[in-house]
């Protein structure tokens, strides 16, 4: 039996009936002569419609049939469908009392099964008397779920104000799916906990952490990249390799987690013009794409890593290049019915071109304020202290931006309009003990332009070779991550990053 209209029960009843009398519809008998047609239709054998076996009907049911059939004109079928009984989607052996009961048995453990609930209403029923007899399980269970009284996950912080918003928002509200119509509107972020343990270089097993950014409306994988932890700092090195693969989409969608609500990272994606959307807290069927996505990482490409017993963070992230861009991408999704790089390249595309890497890596920076000390002009940041240029001696309080996990990349800024005046470097009293020291030019007159001496910089035939390999076009497959030495203010696990 098929899903199809005509294989319900109550409409091949209708088309047999009508089957049976419709003859007589098309060609009324003359008078006198209806009760010799009933009486030989009552004779004749038909097909059961839901058994198949043969059947008669008598005369009395083709009679009624035919005449109800006569007096709707317009649809005789319907007419002949058998009636809905009138207590049809009411169960009658669930009366107010239990009703009641079970609600706020449900409203309380909504993680219990059908089966559970049951047996807790049994042994209420035997202490209260007046809720009633206690129908039969499959009853029950069929009205719990015409209610939508179903089975909830249990969640360990369920007791937290948080999640009893989020619950009470789930229950009031409606859930609907949602896609973005161009290409590069909406990217999502999230990570992802691993099945499978890798071998650190410090000979431990962990387990690694997937970060995923995906297109919302073409379910393109912009980057994909495993760390070994979660920091504002991982975060930023894999979301900066998506910049410059894809280039700048116009929003960001991610949950509420410590490396997203960053200020490195909240601060980043405002100056390069990315609005950051973020889920309601303990909401996360709100980024069901990543999910989805994460299901088939799950099911595909660690599958295929089963038998790699040494499994590296290294391979790891190699396999994972190659099995997103030659297969993922490639492969035709259930939902679009196009592969996520021809819907990309189909747009319509509201992307923004990808800025360079030193711009990138200021824009992912906090700003802080420190007062300069007016015996050394130095500041103090994270323990360290830095040299503040002559040429700003006169400022009591400086601004600076930097990211907490890379003390490389310390910026002094205008506090009124927050571009970037200069780089700061940390205080090297060993080079200052030579006595050398350079002339200051006296308050209140203006500043000579000096030239500064150039490095020696990047060897000629490094540059032709890097400059052949951005030539062909092809990215790198992905950035390692420099280690860098430990500080006060670095998260522990924080590693720093270098875009190139």
């Amino acid at each position: 039996m098929t899903d199809s209209p005509s294989s319900r029960s109550h409409e091949r009843w209708a088309h047999l009936r009508f089957s049976i009398i419709g003859p007589l519809l098309a060609a009324p008998p003359p008078a006198g002569q209806l009760k010799a047609e009933l009486t030989a239709l009552a004779e004749k054998t038909w097909r059961h419609p839901v058994t198949g076996q043969p059947c008669r009907f008598a005369f009395s049911t083709i009679e009624r049939w035919y005449l109800r059939a006569r007096r709707q004109q317009t649809d005789p079928v319907s007419a002949l469908k058998r009636k809905v009984r009138s207590d049809a989607g009411r169960q009658t052996a669930v009366g107010g009392l239990l009703h009641r009961a079970l609600l706020d048995q449900y409203a309380a453990h909504k993680s219990w099964s059908c089966r559970l609930h049951y047996d807790n209403l049994i042994a209420l029923a035997a202490s209260k008397g007046e809720l009633g007899p206690i129908p039969s399980y499959s009853t029950l269970r069929r009205f719990m779920i015409a209610q939508g009284l179903v089975r909830r996950p249990r969640r360990a912080s369920r007791d937290s104000d948080g999640w009893r918003r989020a619950e009470s928002r789930l229950e009031q509200r409606e859930v609907r799916s949602f896609e973005i119509e161009h290409v590069h509107g909406l990217w999502h972020l999230d990570f992802h906990h691993g099945s499978r343990k890798i071998l650190d270089p410090t000979g431990q097993w962990i387990t690694p952490l997937a970060l995923g950014v995906l297109d919302d409306r073409s379910r393109l994988a912009c980057h994909v990249q495993w760390y070994r932890s979660e920091t504002a700092a991982d975060l930023i090195h894999g979301l900066c390799q998506a910049f410059q693969k894809r280039g700048l989409p116009r929003s960001l969608l991610t949950d509420n987690g410590s490396a997203m609500t960053a200020q490195e990272t909240v601060a980043g994606l405002l100056r390069l013009g990315v609005v950051h959307r973020t889920t309601l807290p303990y909401s996360p069927y709100q980024n069901a794409k990543q999910e989805v996505f994460w299901a088939q990482l799950e099911g595909r490409l660690l599958a295929m890593l089963e038998g790699v017993e040494d499994l590296t963070l290294p391979l790891l992230n190699e396999a994972t290049q190659a099995w997103v861009e030659l297969e993922y991408q490639r492969r035709v999704h259930g939902e679009t019915g196009q592969t996520p790089v021809e819907r990309c390249a189909q747009g319509p595309n509201v992307g923004r071109a990808c800025p360079d890497s030193q711009t990138l890596r200021q824009a992912f920076t906090t700003e802080i304020r420190r007062i300069q000390r007016r015996s050394d002009g130095t500041i103090t940041l994270s323990g360290r202290r830095f040299e503040i240029p002559a040429r700003y001696r006169t400022l009591s309080r400086v601004t600076l931006r930097f990211a907490a996990w890379d003390l490389t990349q310390v910026y002094l800024t205008d506090e009124r309009t927050g571009d970037v005046l200069c780089r700061l470097f940390p205080l090297d009293k060993a080079k200052n003990a030579d006595g050398r020291r350079r002339t200051l030019t006296p308050l209140g007159q203006p500043v000579a332009d000096e030239p500064t001496p150039s490095a020696a910089g990047m060897a000629p035939l490094l540059q032709q070779l890097i400059a052949e390999y951005a030539a062909t076009g092809l990215p790198p497959a992905y950035l390692p991550q420099r280690e860098t030495e430990p500080h006060t203010e670095v998260a522990p696990g924080a590693h720093s990053e270098e875009i190139r």
